[in-house]
């Protein structure tokens, strides 16, 4: 016979975004796939000159994707080749969306694209360790509850289990607005918050 008493708690803990990640893309049409890479490799370099003179670090800027084929007309002909290369960027400055937009479109024209965007926290171990505290609180008050109404007294914990979720950032729009080929400085890109939740599940044996 078990002697003992499990509960559950749940802790949620929520911080603001801190990090805003994106991806940027370039991408080049050509006759032969040499050409092809070769105008994607140069615009790709362009766009990171562009990000670092606007203060991006270049340890926050790293390829996601390259891609090469063929493209086909009728009877499946090839062609031509079309090459992209995709960067994932990183930024802490979470009101210069559109200023650090503006500096790939300069120098890459309509060859840009942005494939992603994301508001994020960057340190969710410490809402995890806050979320984690809060769980075993509340399971700890029921357990002495349940242990009152019961006439027991709790002793040592047997066992513990714990399940962890992520709310998505709340919050998130982005509103475009061109002027001359290029994009408002204050494009309005509003951050979030995220939220995480813990529950846990602890065993209690009787003093």
């Amino acid at each position: 016979m078990d002697s003992g008493i499990t509960v559950t708690g749940t802790g949620q803990a929520t911080a603001p975004a801190d990090l805003l990640r994106l991806t940027l893309s370039v991408g080049q049409d050509a006759p032969d796939v040499a050409d092809a890479v070769a105008r994607v490799a140069e615009r790709t370099a362009a766009v990171m000159a562009a990000l670092l003179a606007e203060g991006v670090a270049a340890s926050d800027v790293a390829t996601s994707s390259v891609s090469v084929h063929p493209q086909y007309g009728e009877s499946m002909t090839v062609t031509g080749y079309r090459a992209s290369h995709s960067m994932a960027v990183t930024t802490r400055d979470l009101t210069g969306f559109g200023r650090l937009l503006n500096a790939a479109v300069a120098a890459v024209g309509n060859s840009l694209g942005l494939d992603f965007l994301q508001f994020d926290v960057e340190d969710k171990a410490a809402l995890v360790d806050k979320a984690r505290k809060l769980a075993f609180t509340q399971a700890r008050q029921k357990a002495e509850q349940l242990a009152e109404l019961t006439g027991q007294s709790i002793g040592g914990i047997a066992a513990v289990s714990e399940t962890q979720g992520y709310v998505p950032l709340r919050e998130m729009s982005a509103k475009a607005a061109s002027t001359g080929g290029g994009f408002a400085a204050d494009l309005g890109v509003t951050p979030g918050e995220q939220t995480v939740d813990v529950t846990l599940e602890v065993r209690w044996n009787w003093a």
